[in-house]
């Protein structure tokens, strides 16, 4: 399909449903991706972090992405993480993608070895010069410990280099002045920007961006989808009331003991759990070494997905 310029939107990264053995369970994934897409959302982000894409090897990405590209059969674009630590990793992971038919690349700083800016914009100018595909910098510094300024991506934004950024950053300072940076070089409908911060999408889109990639857009995509049409409409009171229910329901990432559990083990197990409850998916399992959640915390879930309307 002809990929959007700009994405705009509702992109969420989708879970990867796995079985108790730790296989991609394809049907499960099949259904959500059904389900995101029968709910009108904008495009799909595959083999994100709520894609648990750390935690899986070659193969089980593949047919992760696969499964996906199947189900979408060109509705909505499909966005491939393509998540390595090395240069080299990424764009095997980005051929890959090519080959399953993705269509567009989502690409994080090089992680674990310590990069230089210079190093970070050779990084993303080499995985683009490998695929004919969009490409995507995904800010996560809270995972891959750097930080993608203004003074990195616009210039590869002005380049052709990237074609988007997911800000999953957190810094809504840094954010907003790159927005306001990318406006004034003339980057604004050719650039897109879309946020991960999902519990202030609503100042997000005040402030300019193209779109979110909500994790939470798993459980809730109805939700996401009216927050955003409302903001785009101007509706700023009903945005910011979509987006207080939005911020109550998100308490489920925290339903797991933190005594017991990582945050990871505990968000991803929160949707996970939802999705299990809500009849989406077969089985709440994450990959090991993340901890389950146990029956309290489940009921925790429980409880918050019928305080926000979700499960009766």
């Amino acid at each position: 399909m002809r990929f959007p310029v700009p994405l705009t939107g509702v992109v969420p990264p989708l879970c990867t449903p796995l079985t108790p053995t730790g296989d991609v369970d394809t049907r499960s994934l099949a259904a959500l991706t059904r389900r995101l897409l029968d709910a009108g959302v904008h495009g799909l982000f595959a083999l994100g972090s709520s894609g648990e894409a750390a935690y899986l090897t070659d193969a089980p990405r593949r047919t992760a992405l696969e499964t996906v590209v199947t189900t979408a059969a060109g509705r909505v674009p499909v966005l491939a993480g393509a998540i390595d630590m090395t240069t080299a990793r990424v764009r095997e992971h980005a051929a890959s993608a090519a080959a399953c038919g993705a269509d567009a690349i989502v690409a994080t700083a090089p992680f674990y070895t310590r990069t230089h800016p210079v190093e970070v914009a050779d990084h993303f100018r080499r995985i683009r010069a490998g695929t004919e595909l969009p490409l995507f910098a995904y800010d996560i510094p809270a995972s891959v410990h750097t930080k993608l300024t203004a003074s990195v991506v616009l210039p590869l934004a002005v380049e052709g280099t990237l074609a988007g950024l997911k800000d999953s950053s957190g810094d809504a300072g840094a954010l907003r002045r790159l927005l306001v940076e990318a406006r004034e070089a003339g980057l604004a409908e050719r650039f897109s920007v879309l946020t991960g911060s999902e519990l202030a999408v609503d100042g997000d889109l005040l402030a300019g961006v193209h779109g979110v990639v909500p994790g939470l857009g798993n459980v809730d995509p109805a939700g996401y989808l009216r927050l955003y049409a409302h903001a785009r409409a101007g509706r700023w009171a009903e945005a910011v009331a979509e987006q207080d229910r939005l911020v109550a329901l998100f308490a489920l990432t925290d339903a797991g003991d933190p005594t017991l559990m990582g945050g990871s083990s505990a968000g991803l197990g929160g949707f996970k759990t939802a999705l299990h409850l809500l009849g989406v998916i077969d089985s709440p399992h994450t990959a090991a070494p993340q901890v389950p959640l146990d029956t309290t915390a489940v009921e925790r879930v429980r409880k918050l997905l019928e305080g926000a309307g979700l499960l009766s």
